[in-house]
């Protein structure tokens, strides 16, 4: 197999890093890998801001948690049901119970992916621009998790420090370090392909 088919088959979502430091040189590479990917009329939307204080990153992590809980109270059982386990994801409930970081678990890098409000095709091209800088994590040797709670950041009292302009929305955030647990694959759909 070759290594691009290794790197998508192999990727997963790491949720337990060591405590090791990602050199900046490759944090440009995964950076130039995600500028490499397909985009509306080539608008190339997004922007990324880089989080590597683990100080900064353990108080945002704390505060988002603090607001996906407060959220809880303003929504429906079923909906507060869909959003506990989407935050808690069942195969985190190890380190939720050993962690005090439950959005960005003491990951040494948090790459913070946004594009402008007003682009109706932003989410999709981020999403294209996370999965390269993900696949390319790991041929690196890097481990990496998409985080969608990421965008709560936006509501937490020291928002204003990223220095992210109002017109800029945050799409998702992507952790990266070095993993300190191998996730299992989880079961993948086979029969969703509809030839026509």
């Amino acid at each position: 197999m070759n290594e691009i088919l290794k790197n998508i088959y192999n990727r997963r979502a790491v949720r337990k890093y060591k405590h090791m430091t990602v050199p900046n040189e490759l944090i440009e590479i995964l950076l130039d890998a995600g500028r490499m990917a397909p985009s509306a009329m080539n608008r190339q939307p997004w922007k990324f801001y880089i989080l590597s204080d683990a100080t900064k990153i353990k108080r945002y992590s704390k505060e988002i948690a603090e607001i996906v809980v407060k959220e809880l109270k303003h929504v429906s059982m079923k909906e507060a049901v869909k959003l506990t386990l989407s935050f808690f994801h069942l195969s985190t409930m190890v380190n939720f119970l050993t962690s005090d970081d439950h959005v960005f678990y003491e990951a040494p890098v948090v790459i913070f992916i946004t594009s402008p409000k007003a682009d109706e095709w932003g989410a999709l091209d981020v999403g294209m621009c996370a999965q390269n800088i993900m696949l390319a994590a790991k041929a690196l040797g890097l481990d990496t998790c998409p985080v969608g709670f990421a965008r709560f950041i936006t509501q937490t009292k020291d928002f204003y420090a990223l220095n992210i302009p109002a017109e800029e929305e945050i799409q998702l955030a992507i952790l990266v370090g070095y993993g300190d647990e191998e996730p299992k694959l989880h079961e993948r759909l086979e029969d969703n392909a509809i030839y026509l």
